[in-house]
């Protein structure tokens, strides 16, 4: 497949008001090692998120963490804002120079965290800001409730949550309006499945993070190969192709730093699975 014939052929989906292709990109990795600090070549990171937009790509998510700031910084600078991208992030998790991802949804400090945002993505309003992981340490209601008064405010658009359960995504749904769950969601990895099916039910965009692990990949390796000779793909093409057929609500954002990994995560979305093949893959975790 040509660099000419790849772009982001995935169907849409709406989130709030805006229409986005299901398959996204995850800014994660245009950090430093262990996602902390820059890059080590700033002006690659932004090829590929210039790159991205320009073979469809109209989702990016990143968070206030990723560096910290690196990701939204980049993000910032390459595309600002732009109207034909939702840029999505988050707050609720601090690091260290351990690289250790420390839960924090204290409200006054998300409020502090959302300026910073803004500042960074260098826009007025964030299309799509998630709590990023519920704090033991902070009751689970006073930290959505917060995300729902920058709403109000009009410093955000829409919100959603990350690794949360099925109990507290209906706690979330009582105080405010989700549009996205982003949890842990892959070929191997299902333990998330039932917020998968409630996020179907409600019409709730949910976002699978780590959705090509290669670890993961590995414990399906031998049925992901079978199916991707049939395609002339690769595995990991193969288990993004399965995602997008998983779930109509269902939106991968795979991240990369390098432009070749980039086109071939994008090229998953011309991947067209039989539905027997679409069968197999989901029976394979039973």
């Amino acid at each position: 497949m040509s660099r000419d014939t790849i772009a982001n052929e995935s169907d849409t989906f709406e989130i709030g008001e805006t229409t986005v292709h299901r398959l996204g990109f995850g800014a994660m990795r245009l950090c430093g090692d262990e996602i902390i600090g820059p890059p080590e070549d700033e002006e690659r990171a932004r090829e590929v998120l210039r790159q991205a937009i320009d073979l469809g790509v109209d989702f990016v998510d990143t968070a206030d963490s990723y560096g910290p700031g690196v990701s939204e910084r980049l993000i910032g600078e390459t595309i600002g804002d732009a109207d034909d991208v939702l840029v999505a992030t988050k707050a609720g998790l601090l690091r260290n120079r351990s690289g250790e991802w420390i839960a924090h949804g204290d409200p006054d400090y998300i409020r502090n965290q959302v300026l910073a945002s803004l500042d960074r993505l260098r826009t007025d309003a964030i299309d799509l800001y998630q709590f990023h992981r519920p704090d033991p340490d902070t009751p689970f209601e006073d930290s959505i409730r917060t995300f729902g008064e920058l709403q109000d405010d009009g410093l955000v658009r829409t919100v959603g949550v990350s690794n949360v359960s099925v109990e507290q995504l209906e706690t979330a749904r009582e105080h405010v309006d989700v549009a996205t769950v982003q949890n842990r969601y892959n070929v191997a990895d299902r333990s998330n499945a039932d917020v998968l099916e409630v996020c179907a039910e409600h019409d709730i965009g949910f976002i699978p993070w780590a959705p090509i692990d290669g670890d993961d990949l590995a414990e399906h390796g031998t049925l992901l190969d079978d199916v991707a000779e049939d395609h002339d793909a690769s595995r990991r093409q193969v288990a993004l192709a399965w995602l997008l057929e998983r779930s109509d609500v269902v939106l991968p954002i795979p991240g990369t730093s390098d432009p070749a990994h980039l086109e071939s995560n994008l090229a998953a979305s011309q991947v067209s699975l039989t539905d027997d093949e679409v069968q197999r893959i989901t029976e394979s975790a039973d």
